[in-house]
C-alpha cells in the first residue's frame, strides 16, 4: 500500500470558518466533512435537503471521494444520507453537497460546522464490455436474492 494520495481542495467563502475534512483517529477511514450553512436548517420527519459543505476538490484520476452517512447521527437522530455512498468523480469540480433525509420522528435542526457526513477516497477501474454470446457457468448460475440461503449445505 503506498502513501496518502494528494487532493487539492478549494474552501469557498461560507466554510472559511470551518475545518478542513479530517480524520478523527489515526484508524479511520472516512474523514468527517461539516455543514457550511449560513443559518440553521430544520429537516421535519421524512423531510431532505441537499446540505452545502463549501469544499470543491480536484481528485487525482483513477480515483472517487465517497460520501458516506455517520453512524452516530444515524443512531442518536435518525439522519442518514440518501444516493448513499454518494460518489464525486474525478472531474467533478463543484462544490460537494450533502443530502440527508430525517429517518426520525422528531424534527432535526442542522448547523453550521455540524459534521454531517464522511468521506472516503478510493482507488476505481472502469471496465470494458466483452459482449459475448453466452456466460461461462457457474454453480449458483442464475439464483440471487437469496437463494444461497435455501437449505442444503449452502444454507446461511
Amino acid at each position: 500500500m503506498s502513501g496518502p494520495v494528494q487532493i487539492q481542495l478549494r474552501q469557498l467563502p461560507h466554510a472559511a470558518d470551518l475545518p478542513l475534512p479530517s480524520y478523527q483517529t489515526d484508524g479511520a477511514a472516512g474523514m468527517d466533512i461539516y455543514a457550511a450553512l449560513g443559518e440553521p436548517v430544520v429537516l421535519a420527519p421524512l423531510q431532505r435537503q441537499l446540505i452545502p459543505t463549501g469544499l470543491e476538490i480536484a481528485l487525482p484520476p483513477g480515483y472517487e471521494a465517497q460520501i458516506r452517512p455517520r453512524s452516530g447521527l444515524a443512531f442518536k437522530q435518525g439522519l442518514t444520507l440518501l444516493n448513499s455512498p454518494g460518489t464525486i468523480d474525478s472531474d467533478y469540480r463543484g462544490e460537494i453537497g450533502v443530502i440527508l433525509v430525517n429517518l426520525s420522528d422528531e424534527p432535526a435542526e442542522i448547523l453550521h460546522g455540524q459534521r454531517i457526513a464522511q468521506m472516503i477516497i478510493a482507488p476505481f477501474v472502469q471496465a470494458v464490455w466483452q459482449p459475448v454470446a453466452q456466460l461461462d457457468q457457474t454453480r449458483r448460475g442464475a439464483g440471487g436474492f437469496g437463494s444461497t440461503g435455501k437449505g442444503g449445505e449452502d444454507a446461511d
